[in-house]
């Protein structure tokens, strides 16, 4: 626990007032920016900053040239941090019992100049790593030059006070019968589809990638004829050379890209459901040459009917009739059924496409029926769906044969 100051206590409110120690440790964590107040020359001074903790010590990041970092020279600058997470709104029948959910910390203290390099290095370090768990790692660290063109104020952390509310609507007993909407609307900070930066070529690192839950997890899943990798953008070149064929997209959903950078779009349409959770994108290795053929997709992801569908399937026309489809159907398969505990596994394929439908029977799965006017293709006609599905019954005896025809099978050269 913090003890409790004169400048810590309020005058109102106290029962949303904390001093435990976790708590406060919790806030700061979770939060990305803080509010910074001083005094220069007599004048009150509020600046927005990013903050880290590390231990009982919140430092500050700022400029050599900014006025707090100057004022903080010598025997320390006196502040006051605040740092906020909104949690929701809270909607009264009275305008005046309208409120917000909220966890806040408020430090007071004396602020000293970083001067140590060690000491300022570890500080930027931790802050990269609060935005990304193994990010230092993976970036260029600052130079000495760099170093020195930044400033960073240590706090220590005495005297903090933590106040938060959270619950429902509070509000005067005669208020109640009054026919307004009354309640919370929760609030939470949420990623975006992370957008990579023009000339990026390394894949989206796995602390960016958003895993509800193993079922939506990408892994990299690796066999003798193919390997399967998370779908990402810097594939778009490959992706689009191995399949820019009219046969190849003759029955698929989306039309045929023309350009690397259609292909692009393709994958961005993939990868923005992927974030959504609709979906669970790989592109299709050849685990001989290392050479791009195609991609494949998990879809209609349910884990609590424990149930997936495969999907968004295209791979080049080079390696069609090798072991490479057979093989990563049997390790998307065996993900399901082994490793995620599936029930059912289903396909759906255009009732036109009869070769895409000879190879889902191949698969062992069993045709359960058609579904009319199901989606609409690229030129604007319906399609007839015709679906299948395995269960996890028919697994044992569809995964053996498919391990013996993959025997029979020479991988591609």
């Amino acid at each position: 626990m913090y003890p409790p100051t004169a400048r810590t206590t309020p005058h109102r409110s106290r029962d949303r007032m904390s001093y435990d120690r976790a708590a406060a440790h919790a806030v700061l964590d979770e939060a990305y920016d803080c509010a910074l107040g001083f005094t220069v020359d007599g004048q009150p001074r509020v600046l927005p900053t990013l903050h880290v903790r590390i231990g009982d010590t919140l430092y500050l990041h700022g400029s050599t040239g900014s006025r707090p970092l100057l004022a903080a020279r010598g025997e320390g600058l006196p502040v006051c941090v605040a740092v906020t997470v909104l949690d929701g709104l809270v909607y009264a029948r009275s305008q005046f019992h309208h409120s917000a959910n909220y966890r806040s910390v408020v430090a007071h203290g004396t602020a000293r100049l970083v001067t140590d390099e060690r000491e300022k290095l570890a500080m930027l370090t931790a802050l990269v790593e609060k935005v990304g768990a193994g990010r230092s790692a993976q970036t260029r660290p600052p130079s000495r030059r760099e170093l020195a063109e930044t400033a960073v104020l240590a706090l220590p952390l005495h005297e903090v006070s933590v106040r938060a509310r959270s619950g429902g609507v509070r509000e005067d007993e005669d208020d109640l019968h009054l026919p307004h909407w009354a309640g919370v609307l929760p609030l939470r900070v949420t990623a975006g589809q992370p957008e990579p930066d023009a000339g990026v070529t390394a894949p989206l690192p796995a602390y960016l990638r958003t895993a509800r839950t193993p079922w939506h997890d990408s892994v990299t899943l690796h066999g003798e004829h193919v390997r399967l990798e998370p779908l990402d953008p810097a594939h778009a070149d490959e992706l689009h050379a191995a399949t820019d064929d009219a046969e190849v997209w003759q029955h698929l959903g989306s039309t045929r890209p023309s350009t690397p950078g259609e292909t692009a779009e393709v994958i961005g349409t993939a990868l923005a459901a992927q974030h959504r959770g609709e979906r669970v994108a790989w592109v299709q290795r050849c685990a001989a040459t290392g050479a791009m053929v195609g991609t494949t997709s998990y879809y209609e992801i349910d884990p609590e009917r424990r149930s997936v569908a495969i999907g968004y399937t295209y791979l080049g026309r080079p390696w069609w009739r090798t072991g490479i489809n057979t093989e990563a159907k049997l390790l998307l398969l065996r993900r399901a059924f082994d490793d995620l505990g599936a029930v059912r596994v289903a396909w759906h394929t255009d009732i036109r496409n009869v070769r895409s439908q000879a190879a889902i029977e191949r698969l062992g799965a069993t045709r359960e029926g058609v579904l009319r006017m199901h989606r609409q293709r690229p030129d604007g006609s319906w399609r007839d769906t015709v679906q299948y599905a395995m269960t996890v019954d028919e697994w044992p005896n569809a995964q053996a044969t498919l391990r013996e025809r993959l025997l029979r099978t020479a991988p591609v050269a």
